[in-house]
């Protein structure tokens, strides 16, 4: 894989606990956390994104973002999201190359099984 080529990170944050005002809330201060990192681009996944039985905000998908990275900074945004998001559901997508992987986590295991497969799956591993 050259590493020019760039990963989409779609992060959705599961929280059924917080109504919707508080999950954007959640949400935008995630996406202002991230692109404080080097990425290329991060912003909320707009409604005509989404599938049909999520919920949405002000046109934006509630609890959603999405951020482009390069192959060199994904492990840093990885790491962050391990350290961000330890003990809260979500659910990551990750594309690269025009392959996708979906992984769900609810804990600080699960999330680091998945930040760890999505490592593998970007470097052909």
């Amino acid at each position: 894989m050259s590493s020019q080529s760039n990963v989409t990170v779609t992060i959705a944050l599961i929280n059924p606990d917080l109504d919707a005002e508080e999950q954007e809330r959640e949400t935008r201060n995630l996406l202002r956390e991230i692109r404080d990192l080097d990425v290329e681009s991060a912003k909320l996944v707009a409604v005509t994104e989404i599938p049909e039985a999520s919920k949405s905000v002000g046109g934006f998908l509630l609890g959603v973002l999405k951020a482009e990275v390069s192959i060199n900074n994904f492990k840093k945004v990885l790491g962050f999201l391990g350290d961000r998001l330890s003990n809260k559901s979500i659910e990551l997508e990750v594309e690269a190359n025009g392959k996708k992987l979906k992984v769900k986590a609810s804990s600080r295991e699960e999330l680091t099984a998945a930040i760890e497969q999505a490592q593998k799956f970007i470097s052909g591993n």
